[in-house]
């Protein structure tokens, strides 16, 4: 019998594959798929009507979502708005990407006890800033978005949302940044928000797709459901930011970053990538990894796309030898654009977005050039954060007790006085340390990392006050010992309180 995959966002990197993957197996599924009736989507899609059923439709909507869910044994949701679209359309973020989590949520639970699973594709996003000696993570870790994310706030709240709205048989795929050919054309001032001793464990586009079509696997066991866990390519995928640089610019026939940028175009901090203490448990359960060496993989993504037209022109006549000149004109003047480059907020002294990426100006002017920064490789050796509770311990012998002692990390209370031992999903009342009371099950805050939603960022000013929440992740880490154990190692005190104002700044 064959079962019915409700895949959303075919379209885009990762939907694309997944769709490829399952229509390579087609013998073993009914494929749905909802997607907008674009002209470019039509194109895409057209003689596919045979092996995939199209929904043309909205994620925003209700009813387009209700179709796609309806008598469907998996949902695999997978679309939205992502960077650095995101970035320049925050509000249309927020709706889409959240309006598209409560559809889904509102579908699933219209089934009754005929719930399909749902496998949500979180993000890395999530977990923000982890430069060293912090920039190995995994599931459980605190939630930390970055400042100006927005794309990483909806995925968190999205998150959230469908992992403990009621669902039956969930799981959240954090997924980290995808190499796929087409980034190797990407060009974007956001590509200088990314500090050069930052890490990223990349994940390609094939792996990505292949874990899609085997999520979706009869023999995937029981006690993978209702988890948390990271996406990654592994081990010869964790690279430092600056290694990613060198990768890409020799694919595309460019010389070292030295050649091409300088080193302050790049943000210090801010961002979001780690290696992965846990990547290999999915691995384990889904055997997705190609494991293609990085270089050779580079290589192979190199050899399948085109290349910018500036440096192909270039190359192929005798101005091949300018080709670092022009390259570094185009990046001096990506860094200089409007809004979102680096060295427009330094021109015009824009404060919060100085404190956010760099810590001051003070810092922005001490950054060396590249002949006395280190861009060594990043440490092999883990820190561990505490989570707060005996990982060692059996889940079934879990009582309310641990949750007290969890809560306590957090710098709140567990005010619920009884659990069934062992219950990880039943919701249980929980206070922070600001006195805000909140649902939620132990298994989204032990495992998934989340704490109080009341204290979690919300900046934007089209809505009603008392839902506007900057970020103030400063004062979250004074009274929270779980989250401070992230974020005080990497932020001096001199600056307490910038992140308090960060609110969103009237872009759209």
């Amino acid at each position: 019998m064959k079962t019915t995959v409700f895949l959303t966002g075919a379209t885009g990197t990762m939907g694309w594959a997944g769709l490829q993957e399952l229509l390579a197996h087609k013998q073993n599924y009914n494929i749905r798929i909802l997607a907008r009736p674009s002209e470019k989507n039509k194109r895409k899609l057209a003689g596919m009507e045979q092996d995939v059923q199209i929904i043309w439709g909205d994620l925003g909507k209700y009813e387009d979502v209700l179709l796609g869910v309806t008598e469907a044994d998996i949902v695999l949701h997978v679309g939205g708005m992502v960077s650095p679209q995101a970035d320049y359309r925050p509000r249309a973020t927020r709706r889409t990407n959240l309006g598209a989590a409560e559809n889904i949520l509102k579908a699933v639970l219209a089934q009754g006890d005929n719930q399909p699973k749902v496998v949500y594709i979180g993000s890395v996003a999530q977990m923000g800033d982890r430069r060293e000696p912090l920039h190995w993570g995994r599931a459980g870790d605190p939630i930390c978005v970055s400042a100006y994310d927005h794309y990483g706030l909806t995925k968190a709240l999205a998150e959230r949302m469908l992992t403990d709205g009621g669902i039956k048989k969930w799981v959240s795929l954090r997924q980290s940044g995808i190499l796929y050919p087409a980034i190797l054309r990407n060009y974007d001032p956001i590509m200088f928000h990314v500090p050069v001793r930052g890490v990223l464990e990349w994940a390609t586009v094939e792996d990505s797709g292949r874990l899609l079509e085997r999520v979706c696997r009869p023999e995937v066991p029981e006690e993978f459901w209702n988890r948390y866990y990271n996406i990654g390519s592994g081990a010869k995928y964790r690279i430092s930011n600056y290694e990613f640089e060198c990768l890409l610019l020799d694919a595309i026939g460019c010389p070292r970053p030295e050649k091409i940028f300088n080193a302050n175009w790049f943000t210090t901090r801010n961002f979001h990538g780690m290696w992965y203490l846990d990547g290999d448990v999915l691995e384990n359960y889904l055997h997705f990894r190609a494991n293609i060496p990085i270089k050779e993989y580079f290589r192979q993504m190199a050899n399948s796309t085109s290349l910018p037209a500036g440096i192909k022109i270039a190359k192929a006549t005798k101005a091949a030898k300018l080709v670092p000149h022009i390259v570094k004109l185009a990046m001096r003047a990506m860094a200089n654009k409007p809004v979102h480059g680096t060295q427009t907020w330094i021109k015009e002294n824009n404060h919060l977005r100085i404190s956010a990426y760099y810590g001051s100006i003070e810092k922005y002017r001490a950054i060396p050039d590249w002949n006395h920064m280190d861009i060594s490789h990043n440490s092999e050796t883990p820190v561990l954060l505490d989570h707060g509770y005996d990982e060692t311990k059996p889940f079934s012998e879990f009582t309310i007790e641990d949750m007290q002692h969890a809560a306590e990390f957090r710098g709140g209370k567990c005010l619920s006085k009884k659990m069934k031992k062992g219950d990880w999903d039943t919701q249980l009342e929980w206070q922070c340390a600001e006195g805000h009371r909140f649902m939620a099950s132990p298994r989204l805050i032990l495992l998934g990392g989340h704490w109080c939603p009341e204290c979690f960022p919300y900046p934007y000013a089209d809505e009603p006050q008392d839902k506007q929440r900057p970020w103030h992740w400063d004062a979250e880490a004074r009274r929270n010992p779980f989250f401070a154990q992230l974020w005080s190692p990497l932020h001096d005190s001199d600056e307490d309180n910038i992140y308090d104002s960060h609110v969103f700044d009237g872009w759209e």
